[in-house]
C-alpha cells in the first residue's frame, strides 16, 4: 500500500466535502461565510479529519460516506484553532498557507466570530450523523469531541502555552502541552470513529496511545520545520517560535536529539496497534510517514 495515494485520496475526499460544507450565507452577513470560507478552504494537510476515516476503515467500516459530515467537523474545529491561534493577543502571524491570515484579510473582529462560527457550526454538522449511527453512540462521540476541543484538550494546552511562553520548560512540560494542544485533537479522530461506532475499551485505549504518541511526533517535527523549514512549502515564516519565546524540542535537545525523538514517538505510536489487523495498516504507516514531512 501507498501511503501517499491514500493520503491524497483521502484528502481529496475531504476537500470535495468541504466545499459544500457550509451554509448558504445570510443577507447582509456575507462577510462572516467569507471569512470562515477563506480559512477553511484554504488548503492543507486535512490531517484529522483524514485520521478520522482511516479510523472507521480501521475498525471494520468499509463504506465512510456518510460520515464526512463528522470529519468536515474535525477540520472546522482545527481551522477555528489556527484563526485564534494566529490572531495578534495570541501568535500574531501574518501567514497561513501561503495566504494572509484571516485577521489580515479580515480584519480581527471578524476572524473571531469566523473562529467562533466554524466552532459552533461544527457540532450542527456531527448532528448530521443522527440518521447514520445510534443516537447513544453519536451523542458519546460528540461529547468526546468537545470535551478534546475544550476544557479538557485543545483549551488547556493553548493556556499552558501562553503562560509558559517565556518560560525554559522540562521535556515532561513541555510533552504535557503538546499532549493537549496538539494530541487532542487526534484523539478526537480516531477516538470519535471509535465512539460512532461503538468500539470495545480495549480499541478506545490502543487509540489513546496511539493519538497521544502521534501528536507527540507530529508536534516535535512542528518544531523542526519552524528552524530547518522551506517557507515556500509551508506557506508561512519560520522562526516564530523563537519571536515568541517558546520552550521547543529542538531549542530543548537539539536538533539531531528531537529527530530522534519523532521517531521514537511515531513508532511508539505504530506499536500502539501492532495487534490489530491489516485495515489498521495506514495508520501505522502515517506515524511514520510524518516524521519524514517537509511542511
Amino acid at each position: 500500500m501507498d501511503i501517499q495515494n491514500c493520503l491524497q485520496e483521502k484528502r481529496q475526499s475531504i476537500e470535495n466535502a468541504l466545499v459544500t460544507s457550509l451554509p448558504v450565507s445570510q443577507p447582509g452577513a456575507e462577510i462572516i461565510y467569507q471569512a470562515m470560507s477563506y480559512t477553511l478552504l484554504a488548503g492543507g494537510k486535512r490531517l484529522r479529519p483524514t485520521l478520522f476515516l482511516l479510523a472507521l476503515e480501521a475498525l471494520g467500516q468499509e463504506d465512510t460516506k456518510p460520515f464526512l459530515p463528522f470529519a468536515c467537523a474535525l477540520e472546522m474545529i482545527h481551522t477555528y484553532s489556527l484563526i485564534h491561534d494566529d490572531l495578534p493577543a495570541m501568535d500574531n502571524d501574518d501567514w497561513r498557507r501561503g495566504l494572509p491570515t484571516c485577521h489580515k484579510a479580515f480584519g480581527e473582529a471578524q476572524a473571531i466570530l469566523a473562529g467562533d462560527a466554524l466552532l459552533t457550526y461544527a457540532f450542527n454538522k456531527m448532528l448530521q450523523l443522527r440518521l447514520v449511527v445510534p443516537a447513544d453512540n453519536l451523542l458519546a462521540a460528540i461529547d468526546f469531541v468537545a470535551s478534546q476541543a475544550g476544557l479538557q484538550g485543545m483549551i488547556i494546552g493553548q493556556v499552558l502555552d501562553i503562560t509558559k511562553s517565556n518560560m525554559l520548560l522540562t521535556l515532561p512540560e513541555l510533552q504535557e502541552i503538546n499532549k493537549y494542544k496538539t494530541g487532542a485533537l487526534f484523539a478526537a479522530a480516531v477516538l470519535g470513529a471509535a465512539y460512532l461506532l461503538g468500539a470495545d475499551d480495549e480499541k478506545k485505549a490502543d487509540f489513546t496511545v496511539y493519538a497521544t504518541h502521534l501528536g507527540l511526533a507530529f508536534q516535535i517535527v512542528d518544531d523542526l520545520l519552524d528552524v530547518v523549514g522551506d517557507e515556500a512549502k509551508m506557506g508561512k515564516s519560520p522562526g516564530r517560535d523563537d519571536k515568541n519565546a517558546k520552550t521547543t524540542y529542538p531549542s530543548l535537545l537539539g536538533l539531531e536529539a528531537a529527530k530522534e525523538e519523532a521517531k521514537k514517538e511515531a513508532e511508539l505510536a505504530a506499536k500502539a496497534l501492532k495487534n490489530w489487523g491489516p485495515a489498521a495498516e495506514p495508520l501505522r504507516q502515517i506515524a511514520i510517514y510524518l516524521t519524514d514531512r517537509e511542511y
